[in-house]
């Protein structure tokens, strides 16, 4: 198990949170290959978590970013980075740039033939965020 220190926790909902956490000392990046059944970057998958998580977790999106999208079914257990979000919603998080050139992440993911959002702010706005909200303005 990738040890992690949690640093915030934010409720998303009634059934939701969104967590953000480090992995001390750096530690590996694990990441999915292919987009989980209820993948936010599935377009049939709009709808499985409320706007609010999409607010909390928009930072992720914006230019030279620190924190990254993890896989929700990973969980504080089993953490791991978002397969959609490398797919479609990384090139300008800075932790994921930097990630790729040192060997962290391969070039061995697969869409598995899925229809993903094509960004971060597409993603939020079908799942009920308003384009006009701040929060996902600067989101690439």
């Amino acid at each position: 198990m990738t040890k992690i220190e949690i640093i915030e926790t934010r409720a998303a909902g009634d059934e939701h949170q969104v967590v953000t956490f480090s992995r001390p000392n750096g530690g590996a990046r694990d990441y999915r290959r292919k987009p989980c059944k209820t993948c936010p970057w599935r377009r049939d998958a709009a709808g499985e978590f409320p706007a609010e998580a999409f607010r909390h977790s928009a930072r992720t999106a914006y230019d030279m970013a620190i924190p990254v999208f993890s896989c929700h079914s990973g969980g504080t257990y089993k953490p791991a980075t978002c397969a959609g979000f490398l797919m479609r919603g990384a090139d300008h998080n800075l932790s994921v740039r930097l990630a790729y050139h040192r060997g962290e992440i391969g070039n061995d993911l697969d869409d598995n033939g899925l229809a993903l959002f094509d960004s971060y702010r597409e993603m939020a706005i079908a799942n009920g965020v308003d384009p006009d909200d701040p929060t996902i303005k600067p989101c690439r």
